[in-house]
């Protein structure tokens, strides 16, 4: 059950409503976490900004799911991990792909470096050692990609607390939490 509830449309101000509506043509609907997030304009606002401005970065489509479902994974975010397996799928994940990511890998040497840079930052709460750094640039991640994967990151860990926090009810195909 929720502990905080999402906003309707018809309850939301002006901006809110509009921006809401702009989900809605965009995605067909409005996912119960945007929804969520839209009780702050703020919140809202700067999680949709960030993910449009990342969405233009080096990381694709797919390498960002990638590093959605490890971080989702290991702040164990339900809401999440169904979300952007769902969403994965879209962009060319395959079943094998999902569970790996999840585990923090990948099938190629670079996914597999963005999986598990991912998942070490979530699980040493960013407190990388130089040799972490270091075995990342080995792997092909340049200093620009790893900062991105520290930005992509962030953005799911907003979602993850979020959902933690809210109670956030699961819109999409349920995944389970291993």
């Amino acid at each position: 059950m929720p502990t905080i509830h999402p906003l309707k449309i018809s309850d939301a101000d002006g901006q809110t409503a509009a921006t809401l509506e702009a989900v809605k043509a965009k995605l067909g609907g409005v996912p119960n976490l945007l929804a969520t997030l839209a009780n702050s304009p703020a919140a809202l606002q700067g999680y949709l900004q960030l993910s449009e401005t990342l969405g233009a970065g080096q990381l694709t489509a797919r390498q960002r799911e990638i590093v959605a479902l490890a971080t989702a994974q290991e702040n164990a975010c339900g809401y999440c991990l169904s979300a952007h397996s769902l969403i994965g799928k879209a962009t060319g994940l395959s079943e094998d792909d999902i569970r790996l990511a999840r585990a923090g890998t990948a099938s190629t040497i670079r996914d597999a470096a963005i999986a598990s840079f991912a998942r070490q930052l979530v699980r040493e709460r960013g407190r990388l050692d130089a040799r972490a750094v270091s075995l990342a640039r080995a792997d092909g991640l340049s200093d620009a990609l790893i900062l991105e994967i520290i930005a992509n990151v962030a953005l799911n860990v907003l979602t993850n607390y979020t959902n933690h926090v809210a109670g956030t009810v699961i819109d999409f195909p349920v995944v389970e939490v291993a």
